[in-house]
């Protein structure tokens, strides 16, 4: 099986790490992977996205026209992404950010308040958490103890005190998907 995703949102809100995450815990869950990361022009707060394919078999191309799951963390994603999102597919939209409902009516819709999530946990930063965390629910691509270990690897030494901030964060994001 292989599933696609688009992480995206402004520069800053962490999409290309959640993607970097997505993708190490599928590695070590033994699955192949692809991640391509793209910039806008601008530093913080230009547009930024990723796009992770995770496959059981071998990955014929890292190009996605089409993804099984575009998370969305702010309008300007939603507005590029949403008509690309396969049918049947999942649209993952940060409600505190995003201002409009989705159109499509053939996905399934996961609106999560990701930011005013964070903002509760004490942590604006963790907002890609709580959004990791309905894609693990709505998906299923990897289980919540991959992504912690791959966190845990990835974070530096100094940052590992936030390991339980974000374990928190991705418990509640997995909440807001419901079947």
């Amino acid at each position: 099986m292989q599933q696609e995703f688009i992480f995206a949102g402004f520069g800053g809100q962490g999409v290309l790490l959640m993607g970097q995450l997505l993708a190490h815990a599928a590695m070590d869950e033994g699955k192949k992977v692809s991640w391509i990361p793209s910039y806008g022009p601008e530093m913080r707060g230009g547009t930024a996205n990723c796009t992770v394919i995770v496959s059981d078999g071998e990955i014929g191309s890292p190009v996605v026209s089409s993804p099984s799951c575009v998370v969305a963390m702010n309008l300007p994603s939603l507005d590029k992404f949403e008509d690309i999102v396969k049918p049947g597919g999942v649209l993952v939209v940060n409600s505190s950010l995003v201002t409009r409902e989705p159109k499509r009516q053939d996905v399934t819709v996961v609106r999560v308040p990701a930011t005013e999530v964070a903002n509760e946990l004490g942590n604006v930063r963790v907002a890609n958490m709580v959004a990791l965390g309905a894609v693990l629910e709505a998906t299923g691509v990897v289980a919540v103890k991959s992504l912690m270990e791959a966190l845990r690897k990835n974070l530096p030494a100094h940052r590992q005190n936030l390991l339980p901030l974000n374990q928190e964060a991705i418990e509640r994001g997995k909440s807001f998907f419901k079947q």
